[in-house]
Order: C-alpha cells, then structure tokens, then sequence
C-alpha cells in the first residue's frame, strides 16, 4: 500500500498541473510508483514538477520517467529520450527538442510553444490540448500521435509525418 504521504503529495502535483482543472490522464492510478521516482543528470535532479529552465539533458535517457508539471522551458533536449515518459502539463516553451524520442510519451495540455522538434519522433505521443503554437516541427514524426485540440498556429510543419494521427480537429489523417 501507497504511504499516505506519498499520496497527499502526488494529488497536490496532479491538482497544481492544471489549475482548476484535473487532468484525469496524468493523474491515474497507474502512475502512483513513478511518482516520486527522480533521476540526477548533469547535476540536475530530474522528477515531476522540478524547475528546471534552460537545463542541459541534452541525450539523457528518460523513457518511462513521470515528469508531470516538469518545467523545461528553454532547456537543451538534442536526443532526449522521453519514450513513454509522462510529461503531461510540462513546460518546455522554446525548448531544443531536435531528434527527440517523444514517442509514446504524455504531452497532454504540455506547453511546447515555439520548441524545436526538428526530425523529433512524436508517433503514438497523446498531444491532446498541447500548445504547438510556433512550434518547428520540419521532418517531425507525428505518425500514429493523439493531436485532439492541438494548437498549431504559427508553427512550421513542413514534412512532418501525421499519418494515422488524429488531428486536431478530431478527424483521422490516412
């Protein structure tokens, strides 16, 4: 059984991700034993809502970590690995996502305005209500990726691969 604190902290998490409103998604039993898991890279202690702006994880390897509230805005993410990982609600405003795994990853109502995803790899990631907003995205893998109400506005998608995704407006791409 789950130690009562480790609860009480993580409802706090999950409540501050989104304000107002719970993120059911990020928040969901299956991610209780990640909760407090955290890594060290770079000298940079690596968990669910750390702030760590403008950090360098550049080719860090961080599949399946939860990383929900994590803020990476502007942080250096060349060759990340963040398959599987759960960064639902994260912060990574004009973060370097260039040749990112995101694949499988949880970016629901994540912040990725004006990132690099340059040949970044998002198939089967849920993006859902994620802002994309200036975003560039040339050669991004988006094959097979959950965009429902994502906000794509002035962003470069130029060769991006959105085959099998479900688009913003919730249609299919063939």
């Amino acid at each position: 059984m789950e130690p009562f604190r480790a609860v009480i902290t993580k409802f706090f998490r999950c409540v501050m991700l989104a304000g107002a409103v719970v993120v059911l998604g990020a928040c969901g039993a299956s991610d209780a034993s990640d909760a407090g898991a955290s890594k060290t890279i770079n000298g940079y202690v690596v968990e669910a809502g750390a702030e760590l702006a403008g950090a360098d994880l550049a080719g860090a390897d961080l599949s399946g970590v939860y990383l929900v509230g994590i803020n990476l805005a502007g942080a250096e993410l060349t060759g990340t690995n963040f398959s599987g990982a759960n960064l639902s609600g994260a912060n990574l405003l004009d973060a370097n996502l260039y040749q990112a795994n995101l694949s499988g990853a949880n970016l629901t109502v994540a912040n990725l305005h004006r990132a690099d995803l340059v040949d970044a790899d998002l198939s089967s990631a849920d993006l859902t209500e994620a802002d994309l907003s200036g975003a560039l995205m040339l050669s991004t893998n988006f094959r097979g990726a959950n965009l429902l109400g994502v906000d794509f506005s002035r962003s470069n998608r130029t060769s991006a691969d959105f085959s099998g995704a479900i688009m913003p407006d919730g249609t299919t791409n063939p």
